[in-house]
């Protein structure tokens, strides 16, 4: 999320940075002005009177100190930041995986304001050929009923399209009208970069689109795409 900012912010467009769930405070170098205030209002007024006119700004409902993190907004809310005109884009984590490459939603997840006009989803290519378990699957169980997998069983190509297109996978609540986005993240070896291919080869013979498009590529220390491919290209 940092990283999209920082290449629009750049780009000389005025970028919101928040969440519907909770995020960790961001460092210096990912955001260096973080408004906080459950009024969204004050969001609003508060991104106005910034000294300097910051082109990128954070913005949470409150601190969660014990925790290290920002506790977001309502999707409704969010819905109200990108209506109020102030932000050229409003990037918005709305959901998380602890930290783990991959994750089923569970039913009250993701969080997805109805304004959403693009939703991304991030598997980490980290996660195949290993076993499925709740150390490397956030809601492991629930994955492996989406994938077609007893939990303990390893991870394939296949298994991660399944959970990629099945109803309840990574692309649950969804807006009808949002572009999707599909990022195969990790991919930092020639090995992974032509797993991360079959698995878009796999999924563009899917009968029903899954996703508009498919990047492959690596975001740690800086934002790498290694390769683009349209997942609607024989619809």
């Amino acid at each position: 999320m940092f990283h999209l900012a920082r290449s629009l912010s750049e780009a000389g467009l005025k970028v919101l940075t928040t969440t519907t769930t909770k995020i960790y405070d961001p460092t210096p170098d990912q955001s260096v002005t973080v408004l906080v205030a459950s009024d969204p209002q004050a969001i609003l007024l508060q991104a106005v009177a910034c000294p300097g006119k910051p082109a990128h700004v954070t913005a949470a409902a409150a601190r969660i100190d014990a925790e290290g993190k920002l506790k977001g907004f309502a999707p409704e809310t969010i819905d109200l930041f990108a209506a109020s005109g102030l932000f050229d884009w409003i990037l918005v984590e709305a959901d998380g995986a602890a930290r783990r490459p991959l994750k089923a939603p569970a039913e009250h997840e993701p969080v997805i304001p109805v304004s959403s006009h693009i939703v991304l989803a991030v598997a980490g290519l980290d996660a195949l050929e290993s076993p499925l378990s709740e150390a490397g699957v956030f809601r492991a169980d629930l994955a492996a009923a989406r994938m077609g997998l007893q939990v303990g069983e390893n991870i394939t190509e296949s298994a991660l399209c399944r959970l990629v297109s099945h109803p309840l996978g990574m692309f649950k609540g969804a807006p009808d009208r949002a572009l999707r986005v599909l990022f195969l993240n990790k991919a930092d070896t020639q090995e992974r970069r032509v797993a991360a291919a079959r698995i878009a080869a796999e999924l563009i013979k899917h009968p029903i689109p899954v996703a508009d498009v498919l990047l492959i590529g690596q975001a740690l220390e800086t934002l790498i795409i290694h390769a683009v491919f349209p997942l609607k290209a024989e619809h």
